[in-house]
């Protein structure tokens, strides 16, 4: 019996994959079998975003084609492991991989085939279909509240580390949905956008003590959810008291924000980095732990996350007293702990990691290094963080190139410095926002 192995992501099943399926069933033949190796989801996210639906989801739709005998999953970019175990006598993919970073993998199946007799059939390359033209297009339609409800837990599922961005409005959000770069064939980009209280209230020149109230929010978090895709994770302060809380859950989740992250302080909002040079009070364990209950018996789905932030270290508290917290809002039903420091090295935090991770009921961790900006997401993930959250440097970075602007046209009496010092073009602009893209007259 003839076997033939394809190895492929499937998220968006195209003509291409159609036709390396129906080239595998004549190599395999009548009483051959055609077995497709399908990415997990780990291994897509990887070296790129993750896949739009489950591997469970993509098993189904790719079972379903003609000429597909049995799907399997294959953990890792590299195919060896199952054709090890499968011992195909052909391996089929399109003819694009022969070039570029994907080359140096082709060669070593090539190799390991060879010690069993089995080859590579480099199929021609579909002309005319693209994933990355068919991405962008699904990224104009959109999501759903429920299926981006739900893409944080598979982020963590997926991936070493999640990369969260803050956004405070829709032009920000676009940014963050936007931007990727190419890191030796891998493309990195942020998995997820931070709704900041911060950075919303920076951005209307109001002071950030609690100022705006949640509608305010909300209407600058429509705004984001309009123009993106990415899970969002949403600043919630202290999250007020535990009755007005649970309205607050259901109103996020029912948007499909996939978490909200409280604060276990009281009274007047001031911002954490400020430690013990303002007056700042810590909750009670027992008054946070019941807010945290009441959020979780208000949400509707499994998927929703409630994360308690922990304000030990801000207000010099010592580690121990932040362990006894993260361990009994753990057991209160948190489904993730952010540790928060001021502290300008990431010794602090490090050590509140290694103590974390020895907790019986561990669940996600976050942190937040705006203080201790030089540590790397390598040395995050080495400590088993699992959120990283770049909280504010979008705003940080917007005033002083408004300001430079500002400058530029009082110094020179004119724009021309300004618009080609720091400024995109007027196109640029105009071809940023969805459904504003410029059509060229041919």
């Amino acid at each position: 019996m003839t076997k033939v192995y394809i190895g492929m992501s499937a998220d968006l099943l195209h003509p291409g994959h159609l036709n390396i399926i129906e080239q595998a069933r004549k190599y395999a033949g009548d009483n051959g079998e055609v077995v497709v190796g399908l990415l997990t989801d780990k291994a897509i996210a990887s070296y790129k975003r993750l896949p739009y639906m489950s591997w469970e989801q993509r098993k189904i739709v790719v079972e379903a084609v003609k000429g597909v005998s049995r799907v399997i999953a294959q953990e890792t970019l590299d195919y060896v492991p199952n054709l090890e175990k499968e011992k195909p006598d052909f391996v089929l993919h399109g003819d694009d991989w022969k070039t570029g970073v994907q080359a140096p993998t082709r060669q070593r199946i090539i190799d390991v085939m060879a010690t069993w007799g089995g080859k590579v059939v480099d199929i021609p390359y579909t002309q005319g279909i693209s994933s990355t033209q068919l991405n962008n297009v699904l990224k104009e339609v959109g999501t759903t509240p429920a299926i981006r409800l739900q893409r944080l837990r598979r982020l963590l599922n997926a991936k070493d580390i999640v990369r969260v961005m803050e956004a405070h409005n829709g032009l920000s959000g676009l940014i963050v949905e936007q931007t990727q770069v190419n890191n030796n064939g891998k493309k990195d980009e942020f998995d997820a956008i931070w709704i900041s209280s911060l950075t919303q209230a920076t951005a209307k020149a109001k002071p950030d003590n609690g100022f705006l109230d949640a509608s305010t929010r909300i209407a600058a978090l429509s705004e984001i959810l309009d123009v993106t895709t990415k899970p969002i994770i949403y600043d919630g302060d202290s999250g007020g008291p535990a009755e007005h809380f649970a309205f607050t859950v259901k109103e996020l989740e029912r948007l499909g924000v996939s978490a909200i992250i409280i604060e276990d302080k009281v009274g007047l909002k001031k911002n954490s980095l400020f430690g013990t040079e303002v007056k700042q009070q810590q909750d009670t364990i027992e008054n946070f732990c019941d807010k945290i209950a009441t959020g979780k018996a208000n949400q509707v789905t499994d998927d929703f996350m409630i994360i308690a932030r922990i304000e030990s270290l801000i207000l010099e508290q010592g580690m121990d007293d932040a362990i006894n917290r993260a361990k009994a809002y753990l057991e209160a039903g948190a489904d993730g702990i952010m540790i928060h420091s001021r502290a300008k090295v990431f010794d602090e935090i490090k050590e509140f990691a290694r103590l974390y991770n020895k907790l019986p009921n561990r669940k996600p961790l976050v942190v937040v290094p705006s203080s201790y900006a030089q540590v790397t997401e390598e040395e995050l993930i080495e400590n088993n963080i699992n959120i990283v959250i770049y909280a504010n440097q979008m705003l940080r970075a917007a005033y002083p190139a408004m300001v430079n602007v500002a400058k530029s046209i009082l110094e020179h009496h004119r724009a021309k410095e300004a618009s080609e010092d720091y400024c995109m073009s007027i196109r640029e602009i105009i071809n940023l926002i969805p459904g504003g893209k410029v059509i060229e007259r041919k």
